[in-house]
């Protein structure tokens, strides 16, 4: 089992880098006692293969054990070969960011947050030494830090979780929506005979939409603009996209061109998920 261990100082994005592993394939743990790692070998064996990669997050929280958590994670990095990471900033993007969060500092006793900050790197500052990897989070945007930790610990390529949701207008539009697009312009099959009581799943409906020439215009102006959008997103660090078709009745047209699309984008290598939301209403 692949084993990180992640610590550093409060606020500096400790939060924002267990997501990002965990979206990469890691199974994590946040805020996981110093004293149960040394128990790790025995839940490892437990899990058997069922885990190959774990990250876990110790810091400050577990203040009261700190003072036998040295050896612990010492031998823990010794058997395991655990990846020791630990995360820095400056004073000042600190304060910044608990400010900016109104959370309140883990050593709340302290008068202010520059005082704990002070004491917290002292008790910390051991963790630090033996870190294998510190990563200094000042100039980093949440955005830009998951975007470093999947580029430096998901060893396969990722590709973005695609939602792809049908639905009618007359039900409104979903508020899970990234993106809503109109597709009442094509033909519509509920006013065509033995077609109304079909859906866009139907062999029939998929040849009376596809027979019409702005259907054929339309679906390949769309894939371009989604092929070029849909990159754009991964870039800035987006982990899924939900993108919604709606037409009248959420049964035929937005239907044909969601499982249409869903077709297009499996091809590609991307995770497409489809809820045909007002199918059967």
């Amino acid at each position: 089992m692949k084993l990180l261990i992640i610590s550093g100082i409060s606020g500096s994005g400790k939060t924002t880098f267990i997501r990002a592993l965990e979206d990469a394939g890691y199974f994590c743990v946040d805020h996981f006692p110093l004293v149960l790692l040394q128990r790790f070998g025995e839940l490892s064996r437990l899990v058997g293969n069922k885990i190959d990669k774990c990250a876990l997050v110790v810091d400050i929280r577990e203040k009261e054990f700190f003072d036998i958590g040295k050896n612990i994670l010492k031998r823990i990095k010794e058997r395991f070969g655990a990846e020791l990471i630990f995360l820095e900033s400056s004073d000042e993007a600190l304060i910044r960011r608990f400010k900016e969060t109104r959370r309140l500092h883990p050593l709340f006793d302290e008068p202010n947050v520059k005082d704990a900050i002070i004491k917290e790197r002292e008790l910390v500052g051991w963790i630090k030494e033996i870190s294998d990897r510190i990563i200094d989070t000042t100039n980093f945007t949440i955005h830009e830090l998951r975007r470093f930790v999947l580029n430096t610990y998901s060893h396969d390529e990722q590709k973005m979780k695609i939602n792809l949701i049908s639905f009618g207008y007359s039900y409104g539009i979903p508020l899970e929506a990234d993106i809503a697009l109109d597709v009442r312009f094509l033909p519509n099959p509920y006013f065509h005979e033995g077609l109304k009581y079909k859906t866009g799943l139907s062999k029939e409906v998929a040849e009376y939409i596809t027979s019409d020439d702005v259907f054929n215009k339309y679906f390949l102006l769309l894939l371009d603009f989604l092929l070029y959008l849909i990159p754009l997103y991964e870039k800035e660090g987006k982990s899924y996209l939900t993108i919604c078709f709606g037409c009248t009745g959420g049964k035929h047209r937005s239907v044909f061109v969601v499982s249409r699309l869903a077709e297009q984008f499996s091809m590609m290598g991307y995770n497409v998920n489809t809820i045909h939301r007002d199918i059967e209403k």
